[in-house]
């Protein structure tokens, strides 16, 4: 690589010092902070308390808010905050206060007795969660300008993988010292720290809140539906290959999230690993991988331009996906974990920061909150819908075969992404942010 290559690349890496960019990354800790808490630390909590494996699978729709947060998210877009802190700081906070609280009432529940209480609390975590997510992302989007959008999805992509090493790893070492109670209140206390994020933040510019303000009180309902819940749809609909565009996102993360479903119940189930190993590898190799991973993908992103960042990543997190296939075969041994764990972070966090970056690219400003919302819990749907039977498909036909299924799952949508560019060329992604392609 000449020396303008190696400039590029620092001008690229040179946008993570932007102050902007950094607030992302806070409120992305904050995005990321309450998933895996309905997700694989709620798999190790059923999982240590001896729930069969097929109902740790079937708790995966409990996390269907995020896969159908676009379904509520016009109100994110139209209606008032209680707070009058702006209407995206507000309904943060808002929102923020009553995640906590919902996380405090899930740490009192016990797998052995309330099992279906659980469930409950549990949706009502990821509904928040999700509903927090609308906000944040609909902040980021417009907050930043257009040429920190690439590195604002890789900050905020750090930030979210840095949530989830808390919840994830964090919430595993608290547990085996102090139990899964305690582990859950100390999660609660940090999402609680997060709401001081929005306080000291500024309100975007593009939020124009007294301009619709003032529109809503003309309105009738009908023209509100039709402006607030008709609209962004029909824009979105006038998008070339917008049905294309859909499936792509729906199928793109797919094969990822089936495995790391069955992640835990198989470091702990079937390999034998305990919560401070598991811990202890996630805490200081993951952490690195992850925040490695999520800043190149961010640069690769605005390097390569769009298109062929989504590319470029999606084949690697594929091959990262492999990795657990080594794992189940190599048994229980912590240099395969630590390798296991690097390769699926690194490369899970690079495609991760491209698909942001993308799919905020998508997103009229207009309509920010419900068609990044609409785009994004897509990301969601298939490896909800698909990862609640995963813990049968595992049964039925064993680790090996099932990681491999799980991986090709994510294919069809590396051939749907090389349609979109044969059709689109490269003017989706790198025209919306601003971004040239250059070469090595």
């Amino acid at each position: 690589m000449g020396k303008s290559g190696q400039t590029d690349w620092r001008r690229s890496l040179a946008a993570y010092r932007d102050r902007r960019v950094l607030l992302v990354m806070l409120l992305g800790f904050s995005s990321g902070l309450p998933y895996l808490l309905t997700f694989s630390t709620l798999s190790a909590w059923l999982a240590t308390a001896g729930v069969k494996r097929a109902a740790i699978g079937a708790f995966a729709l409990v996390a269907t808010p995020y896969s159908l947060k676009f379904l509520w998210s016009p109100l994110m877009d139209r209606l008032k905050p209680p707070l009058p802190l702006g209407r995206r700081r507000g309904w943060g906070i808002t929102i923020q206060a009553s995640l906590v609280a919902a996380l405090l009432g899930l740490s009192t529940c016990d797998p052995k007795r309330n099992l279906m209480t659980m469930a409950a609390l549990a949706v009502i975590v990821a509904f928040l969660s999700a509903t927090q997510d609308i906000v944040i992302d609909a902040f980021r989007v417009e907050y930043l300008p257009l040429d920190l959008q690439g590195p604002g999805a890789g900050s905020v992509e750090t930030g979210y993988r840095i949530g989830w090493l808390f919840s994830g790893a964090g919430s595993l070492v608290i547990a085996a010292r102090a139990g899964w109670h305690a582990a859950y209140i100390t999660m609660a206390v940090l999402q609680a720290a997060c709401m001081f994020i929005f306080v000291f933040s500024s309100e975007p510019a593009a939020s124009t809140e007294e301009a619709l303000a003032r529109a809503a009180e003309r309105e009738t309902f009908a023209h509100w539906f039709k402006k607030a819940v008709v609209g962004p749809f029909s824009d979105f609909m006038r998008r070339p290959l917008w049905p294309v565009i859909l499936l792509f996102a729906f199928d793109y993360k797919l094969g990822e999230g089936m495995s790391a479903i069955m992640s835990t119940p198989l470091y702990i189930n079937s390999l034998g690993f305990s919560l401070n190993e598991i811990a202890a590898v996630s805490k200081f190799v993951g952490f690195f991988a992850v925040v490695v991973g999520a800043l190149i993908g961010g640069a690769v992103t605005v390097r390569l331009g769009i298109l062929r960042s989504l590319m470029f990543c999606g084949i690697l997190q594929v091959a990262g996906n492999l990795f657990y296939v080594l794992q189940a075969v190599g048994g229980h041994r912590l240099s395969y974990l630590a390798i296991c764990v690097t390769a699926e972070q690194v490369t899970s966090a690079m495609a991760g920061a491209a698909l942001i970056a993308y799919l905020s690219s998508l997103c009229s400003p207009e309509f920010t909150a419900t068609q990044y919302a609409l785009l994004s819990s897509l990301t969601f749907l298939g490896a909800k819908v698909f990862g609640a039977f995963s813990g049968v498909l595992a049964d039925a036909v064993g680790w090996v075969p099932f990681f491999l299924i799980a991986t090709a799952a994510t294919i069809p949508a590396l051939l749907l992404l090389v349609w979109i560019m044969r059709r689109e060329g490269r003017t989706t992604g790198e025209n919306s942010l601003s971004v040239a392609v250059a070469k090595s």
